[in-house]
């Protein structure tokens, strides 16, 4: 077994275990770079699996529909021929740059790396729901209050009260609406931030009956020994109470870069900036993927991820093995690349 004061050699080392962390691994494993990877989390997936791991997601080439489950699952599969190694429930902490030695890189959990190149794919860095300023909320939550939605099935038979006027809101509003008993939606003006789609549904749905639409704000919450049994809410026409023994609300996250921030790379409103050949940061051999890197036209769309880091182990690719020639190949027609897969 390592010992922590131990460091750990490896040619990668990718911090965020998120998509496209996930599918860096795969990337720069068909150039025979063997990666290690940290993640905040306890587990692989990054927001996809935190915040909505049973949320359609409809914008994944060749895949019409999957949940940010399935999607973590599917890639966790494509990477395992190359067997990278997981540390979740740490921080990076410290980065050192050692010239062309690579980076010496530690965690808040003891940790040691010495890496050829360092890819940041941390998402926008780690992240906690905003908690509405509601008195006594901090007693009901993981009971009766919660700030995401991991399994669908936990929501059966309840009565749920969703606030929020987001993507976030509207969207577990329809998700949930067919299997809690009944579904309240409650938001401070009649007018949503959320897809047209979405909102267009959720009005159907109330037109039908099938679930409620309150404008108002919370005010306080009533229960005992952290079981809620009632909302008190306050609108136009005064107060008023809404019976539910869960509450979501979704009020967006906080995102905090956390000591990215202090490894001395150029910064641009807590992004890293990058171009769009090597994904390279304003330090040679640590580059930036996903969601917290930011160049002239970026989307932060998991698609783009996934083609940033497709360039990215192009040019890691030098750092990891100097003097060698990269050759391009297609896994079509590529029999080295195919046995790396195990499918040749």
């Amino acid at each position: 077994m390592l010992k922590k004061s131990e460091s750990i050699a490896t040619d990668a080392l990718i911090i965020g275990a998120g998509p496209c962390g996930l599918f860096a691994v795969f990337e720069l494993g068909l150039l025979d770079i063997k990666c290690h990877v940290v993640d905040i989390l306890d587990r692989a997936g990054g927001q996809c699996t935190e915040l909505y791991p049973e949320k359609p997601i409809y914008d994944i080439p060749a895949l019409p529909v999957v949940s940010g489950q399935e999607l973590t699952d599917r890639l966790l599969e494509q990477i395992k021929p190359f067997a990278p190694q997981f540390h979740f429930n740490q921080m990076v902490s410290e980065l050192t740059p050692l010239g062309e030695d690579g980076f010496e890189v530690k965690t808040d959990a003891g940790l040691v790396f010495h890496a050829r190149v360092v890819v940041v794919a941390a998402g926008g860095g780690s992240f906690q729901p905003k908690k509405p300023p509601i008195p006594g909320i901090d007693a009901y939550e993981a009971t009766s209050v919660h700030y995401s939605v991991r399994k669908v099935e936990a929501f059966r038979g309840r009565d749920v009260l969703i606030v929020g006027g987001g993507d976030s809101a509207l969207d577990w509003a329809l998700n949930l609406q067919p299997v809690a008993r009944s579904l309240t939606l409650l938001h401070r003006r009649d007018e949503f931030r959320a897809a047209p789609d979405s909102v267009k549904r959720m009005r159907k749905l109330v037109e039908d009956g099938a679930m409620s639409l309150h404008i108002g704000q919370v005010t306080g919450l009533r229960g005992d020994d952290g079981r809620l049994s009632a909302v008190e809410c306050k609108g136009a026409e005064g107060a008023f109470e809404i019976a539910c023994d869960t509450l979501l609300p979704f009020f967006g996250l906080t995102m905090k870069l956390g000591p990215v921030a202090d490894w001395g790379i150029e910064l641009h409103e807590n992004h890293i900036p990058v171009d769009t050949v090597k994904f390279e940061s304003s330090v040679p051999g640590i580059f930036a993927i996903g969601d917290i890197n930011t160049y002239p036209g970026k989307l932060k769309l998991i698609l783009s991820g996934f083609h940033e880091a497709a360039l990215m182990s192009h040019q890691a690719f030098h750092y990891c093995r100097p003097g060698e020639r990269l050759r391009f190949q297609y896994t079509t027609t590529s029999t080295s690349l195919q046995k790396k897969l195990g499918v040749a």
